[in-house]
């Protein structure tokens, strides 16, 4: 396999973070869906604080500027690939694409705050289980 096709074929597979942004927006629908639901999953002091702290990085690194790490690298393989690269963070480049909306970054920054304030006030209206210490004998 030639340097470029290796280059782009990994480029390609970090659009892994498409998972992740499913997971952080799939995830709060699921806590509230789950609350009325019932479903006992959702309130899983794990995944509720990987829920937390996944919004919240993407969070900080907006107010702080930061492109996501994935994406600088992403860019730079698909440079090396001889591909075109897009400006701005993977989530921006993508929702512009595919929904055809032009928006300046302070409407993401806005939005990923919003949603972030979300997640974090649905941690307290849908509380998650308390983590526990360690195996209870059942003597």
């Amino acid at each position: 396999m030639e340097p470029q096709a290796r280059y782009s074929l990994v480029a390609d597979a970090l659009l892994v973070t498409l998972l992740f942004v499913a997971f952080v927006v799939l995830g709060l629908v699921f806590i509230f869906v789950g609350k009325f639901l019932s479903w006992q999953w959702i309130r899983n002091p794990w995944f509720r604080v990987i829920h937390l702290l996944g919004i919240g990085v993407v969070v900080l690194q907006t107010w702080f500027g930061v492109i996501c790490p994935l994406t600088i690298w992403e860019m730079d393989l698909r440079s090396k690939a001889g591909e075109t690269i897009y400006e701005g963070s993977f989530i921006t480049y993508w929702l512009t694409e595919l929904l055809y909306y032009q928006a300046p970054s302070w409407v993401f920054l806005v939005c990923y705050t919003i949603f972030g304030g979300l997640v974090l006030a649905s941690w307290f209206l849908v509380r998650p289980r308390a983590f526990s210490v360690g195996f209870q004998s059942g003597a």
